[in-house]
């Protein structure tokens, strides 16, 4: 459950008049606007807020993937775990914009998923399929049947590949969407072609430090100003933008600009209706209930009421914050608007129909808002496994006397509630899951602004006199199914140098945290030995070189390691996973003598590697980095570390001190941002290339040509061959070094296809007694997926100087 300064923060954040006058804005306009993307954050968030809470249009973000591949500026978190964690702050971002969230990826399994850079759309649809993406966002079109397309980047060199892709992607779709032969196992499912008026191009670079378009932008022709402040709130429209972008904080995201954004250019490529410039967005489409009245399709009687809908809207609008004006207003534009539906001819019900469905809806949810009827649902605990119960209460914020409320609760597929009290303005039901009741999925397919997300939610009707008002409230903290118990290995890998001995190599398999027997699936000539309390592994004479998974089961089951995800933004997650003891048998030599000091920032874990590698490792923290550094041959700087600790900024001529006495500093890479000063961070001028699109090698397999084979770092303890640089996953590295002092020596070159080389990767200075080598290699992830030549590699860069 949540604590109570959780509850005051939520309360805080969200108050009722803020509700309410969203609620009602949402009535204004006919309009639905979907701004596609490739990851969490890629959404143009200040635009957005003005077209949904500006001028009142329904607006969706369509997203290729959950950017498990991307990085994490918050913890450890990667992969799966990242991109739950990003999806979930994708949903609070839509919700400080109101606005929906369909994905078209389905996590780090399905082949959409963020596997990090590539330079153009061919290669990103060389994993993604084209086919695939082009058919999932027909799907979207068709069933959120968008008036307006927008994707935030342009399809030019110099752009992310995934955001090419999915701006080709997006064009694509507009015309299979509406093509009576393109996937037609569509129309089994109840949908139907779909064609989306406008397709416009942003007319703006997506350059900066990262990206730099080749290509000039299109030409504008249309600007959408937002000129004014949302009344709600009084801030300008791009600061609610930075609101919603706060929430990307895993990205690093929110900033307060000195000038808040207020105009957006852009190109109209794709129109149903006339092309070239336009006063607004909103030319030639229906934008309002008294706009549709107008269709030639619509009989005078339904045009009417929809006429006397609108205006009954704009009263309600007009009336905030006075609720009972509003209520009856909203009864009148309700009552109006169900004889339109009813009166509306068939030709008008397929073009419009969902119009006036989705208005219902909406008038319905602004109804049980302004009556301000729903508290809170909260169960207890969130989280339910196979044959276990919880505790559902619902807590009204009236007494029940007027309207009359009913109450379900909406669960998964083998989860069922019996009521236990209703007094009116608290219902109680006791939730129990099934004993083969389904796992929760960890990456929902949508969020939606008007409820009904989480794995369950809470269907409410109220009796407005002769109106029932329909509406859905989430739970305060998301629904899960997940096992009874959290199974781990720990360690959760070994790695096991081939060096002639037997070797005993302590393993806890722990459940819940406690130590326990379990029954383990072995493989690659691996063996249990030891007491059930105290299992041990043991290595056979001769290990095979390679990657074997030992799989723990429990009663006879697949066991899942459970890893709580717990952030202020987000609340708290789960995420699960397939649990396994993986050992890396390799040919691994250690540097004799080394002690080293890993000064990390939580964005990588190398300094697990190094001390499961057999290495003396000693993490520094800030009392020790003003300690005496004498003591270690070798200190390691984590990835994005001068940007996360502030502490290392104040030690940064230490370490020049350090170096310049007879050690050897090792930076990871860094971006330009972190906190990496070209001319003071290291102890030699050393620049980080930018755009960093420029400076990379997203190609996992480029060929890499060693520039000085005798070099120490490349022979010794481990000579470094062509077998190191095979199985590398998701690209070589990125962030390379563009510019460097000649005390530094390039060791490696290599370049994506049809690029120059680039020799940045990896660079190594003697200076007086000791050594800086910084590595833009991405060796840290590479750790993570048990490649073995990035241990082989790292042992060397950590030798003494």
């Amino acid at each position: 459950m949540l604590t109570a300064r959780e509850r005051i923060e939520r309360q805080k954040a969200n108050p009722a008049l803020l509700r309410l006058h969203r609620a009602l804005s949402r009535l204004q306009s006919t309009v639905t606007m979907m701004n596609t993307g490739a990851h969490p954050d890629d959404e143009q968030s200040g635009l957005l807020a003005y077209l949904r809470l500006g001028l009142g249009m329904r607006v969706i973000v369509a997203c290729s993937t959950r950017g498990e591949g991307g990085q994490n500026s918050l913890g450890p978190e990667r992969l799966g775990a990242l991109g739950m964690l990003r999806t979930r702050e994708m949903e609070e971002a839509a919700r400080a914009l109101d606005v929906d969230v369909v994905w078209l990826g389905h996590g780090p399994d399905d082949p959409v998923h963020d596997f990090g850079f590539s330079k153009d759309g061919d290669r990103t649809f060389d994993r993604w399929g084209e086919q695939r993406v082009v058919e999932r966002l027909v799907r979207a079109y068709r069933s959120e049947r968008p008036d307006i397309v927008v994707p935030t980047f342009l399809d030019v060199p110099g752009q992310h590949g995934h955001h090419r892709a999915m701006t080709r992607a997006a064009e694509s779709a507009i015309r299979l969407a509406a093509d009576p032969n393109a996937f037609t196992e569509h129309f089994d499912e109840g949908l139907a072609p779909w064609r989306v008026a406008k397709y416009y191009l942003p007319a703006w670079s997506g350059g900066g430090d990262t990206y730099d378009d080749e290509v000039p932008p299109p030409d504008t022709t249309v600007m959408v100003e937002a000129l004014e402040r949302d009344p709600a709130t009084g801030a300008e429209y791009d600061r609610i933008g930075e609101w919603s972008r706060y929430y990307h904080a895993s990205q690093g995201m929110g900033h307060w600009r000195e000038t808040a954004k207020s105009r957006w250019p852009l190109h109209l490529l794709i129109a149903n209706g006339k092309t070239g410039p336009e006063a607004s967005v909103l030319e030639d489409l229906p934008a309002t209930l008294g706009a549709l009245a107008a269709c030639h399709e619509l009989p005078a009687p339904a045009a009417e009421n929809l006429t006397v809908a609108d205006e009954a809207i704009g009263k309600a609008n007009a009336a905030f914050p006075a609720r009972d004006a509003i209520i009856s207003h909203l009864l009148e534009a309700a009552r109006h608007l169900s004889e339109a539906r009813a009166q509306a001819s068939a030709s008008f019900t397929a073009l419009h129909g969902h119009r006036l469905e989705r208005k219902a809806k909406e008038i319905d949810a602004a109804l049980v808002e302004a009556a301000g009827i729903f508290e809170r649902a909260v169960l207890s605990p969130a989280t339910l496994a196979p044959g276990a119960s919880a505790t559902l209460t619902v807590d009204l914020a009236y007494d029940g006397a007027h309207p009359t409320v009913r109450i379900e609760p909406a669960l998964p597929h083998g989860v069922a509630a019996e009521t236990v009290t209703n007094t009116g303005s608290k219902h109680s039901f006791t939730i129990t899951a099934s004993g083969d009741a389904p796992y929760s999925s960890l990456y929902p397919a949508a969020w939606w602004a008007l409820g009904g997300n989480g794995g369950s939610h809470i269907a409410l009707e109220a009796d407005f006199g002769n109106h029932t008002a329909h509406a859905v409230f989430d739970l305060e903290e998301p629904f899960a199914v997940q096992p009874a118990n959290s199974i781990s290995m720990e360690p959760e890998a070994l790695i096991v140098p081939i060096d002639g001995s037997c070797r005993v190599w302590p393993v806890s398999p722990r459940v819940n945290g406690s130590a326990i027997a379990v029954s383990l699936v072995t493989g690659g000539g691996w063996t249990l030995a030891g007491n059930p309390e105290s299992p041990l592994l043991r290595a056979p004479e001769v290990p095979v070189p390679g990657l074997t998974s030992v799989t723990p089961h429990v009663d006879g089951r697949e066991a899942f390691r459970l890893t709580p995800i717990a952030y202020a933004h987000v609340g708290r997650l789960t995420y699960r996973q397939p649990e396994a003891l993986r050992v890396l048998t390799l040919d691994l030599k250690l540097p004799q003598g080394a002690r080293i000091g890993y000064v990390g920032g939580g964005a990588d874990r190398v300094g697990i590697w190094l001390s499961r590698m057999g290495l003396d490792v000693a993490e520094l923290d800030a009392q020790e980095l003003g300690g005496d550094l004498s003591q270690y041959t070798t200190i390691v700087v984590g990835i994005f570390a001068f940007g996360l600790r502030k502490d290392l900024a104040a030690a940064t001529q230490r370490l020049h001190t350090f170096v310049e006495d007879g050690g050897h500093l090792i930076t990871l890479y860094h971006r330009p941002s972190d906190g990496w000063n070209p001319l003071a961070t290291p102890p030699r001028r050393l620049e980080i290339g930018t755009p960093s699109l420029r400076w990379r090698v997203t190609d996992r397999d480029a060929e890499v040509t060693v520039l000085e084979p005798d070099h120490m770092l490349l022979n010794s303890p481990n000579k470094i061959n062509a077998e190191d640089w095979t199985g590398w996953d998701k690209e070589r590295g990125l962030y390379f070094a563009s510019r460097w002092d000649e005390a530094y020596t390039p060791l490696l070159s290599m370049h994506d296809a049809n690029e120059q080389p680039l020799t940045g990767a990896l660079v190594s200075a003697t200076i007086g007694a000791g050594r800086h080598t910084h590595t833009s290699l991405v060796l840290h992830h590479q750790m993570d997926r048990l490649v073995p030549g990035a241990f082989r590699l790292m042992a060397n860069l950590v030798q003494p100087a």
